[in-house]
């Protein structure tokens, strides 16, 4: 376990999520915009694109877009988080699509983690993923929802959690789309 600070992301955060960004190529490539924007516009906007889509987002959305965690000042982990309707193309999803749509700007949504690789499996999802928690709760949010696997087999960067990391944290699973997902609520 390492020790961790988190903070809501913010303007003057966005170099040091770039910072945890680059470390990475898919993280770079992707600047969590996989799950907002249409499959064939994330393709075509590639790493500047997506970087410049995502910034806007921050400049104009009055809640953050997720938070990050710090080690020694520096950025070592990020968890996105907002409302549901701002993932657009992941309610989109055959794994969503069961979800009572009349909540989407009151339920928020956990879509992804990124943990630099040399501080995973040390709590800082889980650190993370209590932070959003707050983050959710604090705007309003009437539950927090994730799609973590549910196989034990996450990947190596464990972009969407664990059932256990979602479950150690109050999360119940409330449906399964599949043997791989779990649908799992948090209500407040």
């Amino acid at each position: 376990m390492i020790r961790v600070d988190i903070a809501p992301l913010g303007t003057t955060r966005l170099p040091d999520l770039a910072d945890l960004f680059e470390c990475d190529e898919v993280a770079d490539r992707c600047w969590c915009m996989w799950h907002i924007v249409r499959f064939a516009t994330f393709h075509a906007a590639v790493a500047t694109g997506n970087r410049d889509a995502f910034l806007s987002l921050v400049e104009a959305s009055p809640e953050p877009l997720g938070v990050i965690a710090y080690s020694s000042d520096r950025a070592v982990g990020w968890c996105a988080v907002g409302p549901r309707a701002r993932y657009a193309r992941a309610m989109k999803t055959p794994t969503l699509r069961g979800r009572g749509a009349t909540e989407d700007d009151t339920v928020w949504f956990v879509p992804c983690f990124f943990i630099r690789p040399d501080s995973r499996k040390k709590g800082v999802a889980s650190a993370l993923l209590d932070a959003a928690v707050e983050v959710a709760r604090t705007h309003g949010a009437s539950a927090l929802e994730g799609f973590p696997d549910s196989t034990g087999k996450t990947s190596s960067r464990g972009a969407y959690g664990g059932e256990a990391l979602f479950a150690a944290a109050g999360f119940l699973p409330i449906r399964r789309p599949s043997d791989a997902r779990a649908i799992m609520r948090r209500d407040f």
